[in-house]
């Protein structure tokens, strides 16, 4: 019995430890190009996503708006870049230790991508991979930088 106890508790251990290295990605993170605040969140069944929250340059030069105008899809174009999901659904493998199987959308160009993240030693700065066609080896990889609070 007691022997059952323990693998018991080492078990509940060795989960409550992967749950801690998966939400390490969790709060707010500056862009490489320093132009927008992105806010990773879990959902509720256990995904991970991120959403813009603050943005350098939240108007066009006339003063409107800035708004999903490169979306491939008409009825998009309409949403504000403030407030827009750029990361979706991304499950974390704790065997790669990286966030996976989710999608990154890229405002500039209109253009949604496969993505994964991970850390590599600092953990105050995310790696992200956009690729193409399942071939993680072309794509691009940018460098996000943690940040503390929400930019106002």
């Amino acid at each position: 019995m007691k022997k059952n106890i323990f693998f018991f508790v080492v078990f509940l251990s060795l989960a409550f430890q992967a749950a801690a290295q998966a939400d390490k990605v969790l709060g707010f993170w500056l862009t490489e190009k320093k132009d927008a605040q992105v806010q990773i969140v879990k959902t509720a069944d256990g995904k991970y996503n991120g959403t813009i929250v603050w943005l350098d340059k939240p108007y066009e030069d006339d003063g409107s708006i800035k708004l999903d105008d490169k979306n491939p899809s008409l009825a998009l174009q309409k949403r504000t870049i403030m407030g827009l999901p750029l990361l979706k659904n991304f499950v974390y493998n704790s065997k790669d230790k990286e966030w996976r199987g989710g999608t990154i959308y890229d405002p500039d160009s209109g253009n949604t991508y496969d993505c994964y993240m991970w850390f590599e030693g600092d953990q105050n700065l995310l790696k992200i991979k956009g690729y193409i066609l399942g071939m993680r080896f072309i794509g691009r990889k940018s460098e996000w930088h943690r940040e503390n609070v929400l930019r106002k």
